[in-house]
């Protein structure tokens, strides 16, 4: 039954055992139910064949458990009780427009994924599951047509399927049929989600990671029960019944992460708080260091993404003999489009965000390497930028190949 959700009923053990569950929705509903009412395992999702049980226990109260490589590629095994995943469901209902129909988008084994499946557990409903394989705009609207408009119909992207989506005008109709698109896992450029508003649909920014149950700051302001501060670095502080309950055997990381009482956790992300609206300016380790001035990637990639034949910018630092690090502009155009000329990118960029900021290399590429559920590879493209070739001074269409082309000051 429609929002009926889950109770729990721990029947006291000291530790359960941990799953691992192959990450294919069917599979992973049935047993997430039980995970999250206490009549089953823990889980773990993974991709693969087959249930397993690892021989490994988790505390009582952890639910699932969630492999994330983060930004350094280390493996992490993120824990998140019951009750933290609850609080997450049902905040989000309180802030969208109630329990609803979920349809599920992202890789499962990712917690976006994942969570699509919760928030349907907690509601009683079923999700509808975008058919396998890359994802495509027709496979999106298919879903779409599926669902049933009884309750109100929800969906999580990540900015690379809302700009797919959006360039389609099948997709974009049905992006419209949603009462909130959640859009996240990367930065989102303000350019496209006022591409997306004026369309007509309803673009909800989120923030968090996998150890808050993903997102607890929508449009820039925090969950029922999420707090959100900043510390003497301008760090991100979050804290609330949506953190996780740790690392799996890995108490080091635990402390480094997690720390007070109540619990904080101190991200990597550098943030400004307005009237106690959180902008995300982007990973402290991300920040380029040029000519003795700290450039963010992000405010130079919201003015790179309003350039009309811009569809994704990306901005990272190479190492520079005179400079330190170079500023490189890494796009990906629209169809059809031709590259900015370097000088109509650096003026823009200079003027709007700072001289310091603006990129002295522009590459194009037919598209961004990605990790995760849809993230920008930083290093990847660090790599890319870094291997181009420096004689080369004339922006060019991008050939079919991956290779990039590059324009440099």
């Amino acid at each position: 039954m429609p929002g009926a959700g889950l109770g729990c009923t721990y029947a006291g053990r000291v530790n359960r055992p941990l799953l691992d569950v192959p990450a294919r929705p069917d599979a992973l509903l049935a047993a997430l139910r039980g995970a999250l009412d206490g009549t089953g395992a823990a889980l773990r999702p993974v991709e693969g064949r087959g249930s397993s049980a690892t021989g490994t226990t988790v505390p009582d109260g952890v639910a699932v458990v969630v492999r994330t490589s983060g930004s350094t590629g280390e493996p992490r095994d993120v824990m998140l009780s019951a009750d933290a995943l609850r609080a997450s469901g049902v905040a989000t209902e309180r802030r969208l427009s109630g329990p609803g129909r979920w349809v599920l988008a992202l890789p499962a084994h990712h917690v976006a994924g994942l969570q699509v499946l919760a928030r349907s557990a907690l509601a009683g409903t079923d999700p509808t599951v975008l058919a396998d394989g890359p994802f495509r705009p027709p496979a999106f609207v298919a879903a779409t047509e599926a669902t049933p408009g009884d309750l109100p119909r929800y969906t999580s992207l990540v900015p690379t399927q809302l700009v797919r989506l959006l360039d389609d005008r099948a997709g974009t109709d049905a992006l419209r049929r949603y009462d909130a698109v959640l859009v996240g896992g990367a930065a989102s450029a303000p350019a496209l989600l006022a591409s997306a508003r004026a369309l007509d649909v309803r673009v909800v920014t989120t923030y968090g990671m996998t150890e808050t149950c993903g997102g607890c700051v929508y449009d820039g302001r925090p969950l029922d029960g999420v707090r959100v501060a900043l510390d003497e670095e301008g760090r991100v502080l979050l804290s609330g019944d949506v953190l996780a309950d740790g690392y799996l055997g890995r108490p080091d990381l635990d402390a480094a992460t997690f720390t007070g009482d109540p619990r904080v956790l101190r991200t990597n992300d550098l943030g400004r708080l307005d009237d106690g609206i959180l902008t995300v300016l982007g990973r402290a380790d991300d920040v380029i260091l040029t000519g003795g001035t700290n450039v963010a990637p992000a405010p130079v990639e919201a003015v790179l993404a309003e350039l009309p034949p811009v569809a994704e910018a990306c901005v990272v630092g190479v190492p520079d003999a005179e400079w330190g690090q170079r500023v490189v502009a890494v796009l990906v155009l629209r169809p059809g489009a031709e590259p900015p000329a370097l000088d109509d990118v650096r003026g823009l960029v200079a003027d709007r965000v700072g001289p310091a900021s603006a990129p002295r290399t522009v590459l194009v590429v037919p598209a961004l390497p990605l990790r995760g559920p849809g993230k920008t590879d930083r290093a990847a493209v660090a790599r890319i930028a870094a291997a181009a070739d420096p004689g080369s001074t004339t922006n060019h269409r991008a050939p079919a190949s991956p290779a990039p082309e590059r324009s440099q000051a």
